[in-house]
């Protein structure tokens, strides 16, 4: 048995970021990844950078950018007090204390602007911002020495009192989670563990998506785990499209960084054309990404094409290949040169603006359970998200969250501990073929993309929640005979995600930021 003051799930910028702030304070803490690579996580793969603060840039002039790209919707207290106290932290916790290498020049750090921002406000590491932060985060956790690294274990479920208990004196109490059961990946051991504070940063969905700008295996974990324990969720319908993904029979799912328009690159169709004025007459290349993203799909409709061109060969302010060197290098890796070829490029499922609801410090409504990050909904991002907020919220409402477990975690008894079994196999197992469960996961893909993606109606949502309720019968006998492994479990999570998506989707008559609904 192991047993710990906190478990963090998760180890991208919200979950790393929590677990340094809590062993600083005294706690010890287990931090567990899905990976064998402790990096392989969203965070890493952000490339355009992360939200501080920008000259004659008041706090009042981000929550107003934020509210905007949110279509007013957010949580006004959660973005108040982001806008006020998490540029400082960027600067006094990364930039000063860890030292992340934000580029720089003579006259200070080089600000760059994306999608919606007013102003310059964005710190950057060239186009690698995410792995840069992530490498430096990873070198501060493993300085620390309360913190226990558990990689490549999978997450399976929640424990908590009125799930597991078999003493029924404390099932009759208020529920609370206890920690997690864990897949070792490599062993197939299911091992519990438990702690006073439990912490979901498991990241997005977007692998429930045929076209995605995340890794493999990003299907939602979190916030499946926490609806199987009736957990309150919230504006799950709300899932942003990037607009920019290379398209490429080489390249699988690289993302081009907003940043690249940002600094003055232009979408164009297949007639040559730069399109964007008709969907966004007032913003242009550089209105939020929802807008984007929809008329590149209608572009893309209009044309019968797969595809459209994003244009860099007028940026001059920059050399495109120091300034862009991953875009530029993965570019180069398929024959294209930036400064000089156009980009095929589609959108692309990236970031899921709702989740697991949650207060101010990050807890949910099951007492003992927290999440921060992407798998956490607190409102901030309301219905579209703000480029490069994500990282800014994972990492302030990581260490807020923190300091709200330090300050009123209470402690498990011996007698709750106890309680809870070992974790059961069903009997006579089955082991199943890998080409099935790729098989089911590419119809939830497929059905997602199709029904609940860019542009909805209500009969394609209805269409969708028919096909994935079906399926769900079906991945659920299947898992509980199944022998477990990393694969059955995310299929599992994203047949769960997915139904909550759409149903969410259905229950939004409202057309609103990244849910549009046609007719």
């Amino acid at each position: 048995m192991m047993r710990f003051d906190a478990l963090v799930i998760g180890g991208g910028i919200a979950g790393i970021s929590a677990a340094i702030r809590l062993a600083r304070k005294g706690a010890d803490v287990c931090l567990v990844s899905k990976s064998a690579d402790p990096l392989e996580c969203n965070s890493r793969y952000a490339q355009g950078g992360i939200v501080a603060r920008g000259e004659e840039d008041p706090p009042e002039l981000l929550k107003h950018d934020i509210l905007e790209a949110g279509d007013g919707i957010n949580c006004i207290e959660a973005v108040e007090t982001l806008a006020a106290e998490g540029p400082d932290l960027v600067l006094d916790f990364l930039a000063r204390e860890l030292e992340v290498p934000f580029i720089r020049d003579e006259s200070g750090y080089m600000l760059t602007r994306e999608a919606a921002h007013s102003v310059r406000r964005i710190l950057h590491v060239h186009d690698y911002t995410g792995r840069s932060i992530m490498e430096h985060l990873a070198g501060a956790a493993e300085a620390e020495e309360r913190i226990s690294r558990l990689t490549n274990y999978t997450a399976i479920d929640i424990i908590t009192s009125t799930h597991h208990s078999v003493d029924y004196q404390v099932r009759y109490k208020p529920s609370r989670a206890l920690g997690m059961y864990l897949l070792n990946n490599e062993s197939g051991e299911v091992l519990p563990v438990f702690a006073s504070a439990v912490v979901l940063a498991t990241g997005g969905l977007g692998d429930i998506y045929q076209h995605t700008s995340n890794p493999r295996g990003v299907v939602g974990d979190g916030m499946a785990m926490a609806y199987r324990a009736n957990v309150e969720i919230i504006n799950a319908e709300f899932v942003q499209f990037h607009p920019t993904t290379l398209f490429h029979r080489d390249s699988d799912r690289f993302l081009i960084s907003e940043s690249v328009r940002g600094e003055g690159a232009k979408l164009l169709n297949r007639e040559g054309e730069y399109f964007m004025s008709r969907y966004a007459p007032r913003l242009k290349d550089l209105a939020p990404r929802d807008e984007v993203a929809r008329g590149i799909y209608r572009q893309i409709e209009k044309d019968k094409a797969g595809y459209v061109y994003l244009d860099a060969r007028g940026i001059r302010d920059h050399d495109l290949k120091e300034r862009f060197p991953s875009i530029f290098a993965a570019c180069a890796a398929v024959n294209i040169d930036i400064r000089k070829d156009l980009i095929p490029v589609v959108p692309a499922a990236h970031y899921s603006c709702g989740g697991i609801k949650v207060d101010l410090e990050g807890r949910t409504s099951l007492e003992g359970l927290y999440a921060v990050g992407e798998t956490a909904c607190t409102g901030v991002h309301g219905a579209n998200r703000l480029a490069s907020v994500s990282l800014l919220e994972g990492l302030y409402y990581g260490v807020r969250t923190a300091d709200a477990i330090l300050c009123c975690s209470s402690d498990l008894s011996d007698r709750l501990i106890r309680s809870i079994p070992p974790w059961v196999s069903p009997p006579g197992e089955t082991s199943f073929d890998p080409v099935l469960i790729r098989s089911d996961l590419n119809q939830i893909q497929s059905t997602m993309w199709n029904y609940v993606g860019i542009i909805r109606t209500r009969k394609r949502l209805s269409r969708a929640f028919a096909d994935l309720n079906y399926l769900n019968h079906r991945i659920e006998r299947f898992y509980r005979s199944a022998t477990l492994r990393r694969d059955v479990v995310e299929l599992r999570n994203a047949i769960i995600s997915a139904l909550v998506v759409t149903r969410s989707a259905l229950n939004n008559g409202q057309s609103i930021g990244c849910h549009y609904l046609q007719g």
